[in-house]
């Protein structure tokens, strides 16, 4: 019986937590705003110019994010089980754009070799909280992530990146099919 108790309790608490810090600005469907910050060489990179032919997960994170550090070895599974998939309707398949709201960038580029962060696509603006995503994209926690199809639209938001697995097997299996505007 305490068993049953206990079990109820967490899975309350998850689903209430789930609730309390749920994303409620991006939503399935809707086109990604544009995200333009510099890279790690200081470069400018576009979102834009990265979901063209690819399905892009868009994990937002912190090098001072405890949970996020500890989130980042599923991240990086989750890359290595996923990045040379093949996707119908994503002739480049599948790709991560880490999105940093550090504010300075020595701890940010230490984190990233730190824990093996080794796709090629991070950026900040190095304005922490300030960020323009913050607001855009509604990161009033972190950490958190979307997914976006090759059409620029959002396929799912989620917690926690590892949580898109799901999302991924199923566009292994069928596909990414663009959905046609209302």
């Amino acid at each position: 019986m305490k068993k049953i108790l206990a079990g109820l309790v967490l899975a309350f608490t998850t689903l209430t937590a789930n609730a309390q810090y749920g994303n409620t600005t991006i939503k399935v469907g809707m086109k990604a705003p544009e995200i333009e910050m510099k890279g790690v060489d200081d470069q400018p990179v576009k979102l834009s110019d990265m979901y063209k032919k690819r399905v892009v997960l868009v994990d937002f994170w912190a090098s001072w994010c405890g949970p996020c550090r500890r989130a980042n070895p599923r991240l990086v599974a989750l890359y290595k089980k996923y990045s040379q998939e093949k996707i119908k309707g994503a002739k480049k398949g599948f790709e991560i754009v880490s999105v940093s709201l550090d504010q300075e960038k020595e701890p940010w580029l230490a984190a990233i070799a730190k824990d093996s962060l080794y796709w090629k696509f991070h950026m900040s603006d190095l304005k922490g909280w300030a960020s323009v995503v913050s607001k855009t994209y509604g990161v009033n926690f972190v950490p958190q992530a979307c997914m976006i199809g090759p059409d620029g639209k959002i396929i799912g938001v989620y917690n926690f990146a590892e949580e898109a697995a799901a999302d991924l097997d199923k566009l292994i299996k069928d596909g990414y099919k663009a959905k046609k505007e209302d």
